[in-house]
């Protein structure tokens, strides 16, 4: 029998934040932020809750309407997707204690494939270190030139 696979966020490189719905990720070492909105939220979730990639699958496809087999292969498409952006990491801690418990949504909405959004608009600003990397005479945050 294969091991379940529980997936973490990838901290303290990567940090996350939930505001009305839509989730803000941030990759320190990376300087990119991402957004996501809807069944890339609710998977996000489950992630954080530390469901087995078969429980977040489970879960969706009791809460959303649509195709089993269609919301699975986006479902793992997503987390592969979360994986090779350094967003998530496999992890060997516990699954969480209630699997199976559904997160109340409401009334069943027609599955969307998720998607995650990536900015690298302000990579530069994300990656300066405003401790060690600061110009005394100009301030932050001006790069220290060399």
């Amino acid at each position: 029998m294969e091991k379940p696979q529980v997936f973490r966020v990838n901290s303290p490189q990567v940090v996350s934040e939930t505001i009305d719905g839509e989730v803000v990720i941030v990759n320190l070492d990376k300087g990119y932020y991402y957004s996501l909105l809807k069944t890339g939220a609710y998977i996000w979730s489950g992630i954080e809750r530390h469901l087995d990639r078969d429980s977040i699958v489970v879960e969706l496809t009791r809460t959303y309407l649509g195709n089993v087999e269609e919301i699975s292969t986006a479902i793992n498409d997503f987390l592969d997707e979360l994986q090779r952006e350094e967003i998530i990491v496999l992890t060997t801690e516990l699954i969480s204690e209630h699997p199976n418990e559904i997160v109340e949504m409401g009334e069943k909405q027609l599955f969307e494939k998720p998607i995650l959004e990536k900015f690298t608009d302000m990579e530069d600003l994300l990656l300066l270190d405003p401790i060690h990397e600061v110009d005394v005479d100009s301030g932050w945050p001006n790069v220290k030139t060399a």
